[in-house]
């Protein structure tokens, strides 16, 4: 969106002002659809995009698990049945595991539609929220050279190298979290000693509604989601 003089008004704005000076009705949304170019987008129109308000499961296929490359996932969590339904979590695991096939299903969480893909593994399902195809960089995006030609000699010296440091499988103990250990000794010891320790006043909190999820697949399923 451009100025009367021809300059883009995100840029003018801050040219003349910081963020922090402007007036929220000086404000809007706006999407750069090119360099320097942006449309203007109200709330109104966002609400109208927004999607319906669900705790639905919509899943909307079945592919080959090892045909989602991992580079898509972004968050993993274990799904878990609800009350009555562990004979039919443990039958969809299972039959999914044994044709080793992925559900990809999208669902609604704090206004936003998000993709996810459901996995099973020793008999227990697993979900793993995924990044969109246009949230992904391309090795051509970060400028990656191209691929250079390099001796034998060189490939056979670097294949003995990986050889003599490769393992089995890999260990828990590599994956270790070692700084939020050092962090946590440190807790204790001035929680042990008073040292900077605060007490504040705590609210007390609803628990959380469980979602059925086996149910709301298998309504998905039969095409009553």
């Amino acid at each position: 969106m451009l100025s009367p003089e021809g300059e883009p008004l995100a840029r003018k704005y801050y040219s003349e002002k910081t963020a922090r000076d402007l007036d929220a009705d000086q404000m809007v949304r706006g999407y750069e659809f090119e360099a320097g170019k942006y449309v203007v987008v109200t709330d109104e129109e966002l609400e109208r995009l927004a999607p319906e308000k669900s705790r639905d499961i919509d899943l909307k296929t079945f592919v080959p698990a090892e045909s989602i490359p991992p580079l898509h996932f972004d968050r993993g969590y274990f799904l878990t049945p609800g009350e009555g339904s562990e004979k039919a979590y443990k039958l969809l695991a299972a039959t999914m595991e044994k044709g080793d096939k992925a559900g990809l299903a999208t669902f609604v969480m704090r206004g936003k539609e998000y993709l996810v893909a459901i996995f099973a593994e020793h008999e227990i399902l697993r979900a793993e929220t995924m990044r969109f195809a246009d949230e992904l960089r391309s090795p051509a995006d970060v400028g990656l050279p191209k691929k250079p030609k390099i001796p034998a000699a060189t490939v056979r010296k670097f294949e003995k190298l990986i050889s003599t440091r490769s393992k089995k499988q890999l260990s828990e103990a590599w994956l270790k979290d070692e700084q939020t250990e050092r962090l946590l000794k440190l807790v204790k010891k001035k929680s042990a000693q008073r040292k900077n320790v605060v007490e504040v006043e705590t609210e007390s909190h609803e628990e959380a509604k469980v979602v059925d999820l086996v149910a709301i697949l298998k309504r998905s399923l039969a095409g009553k989601a």
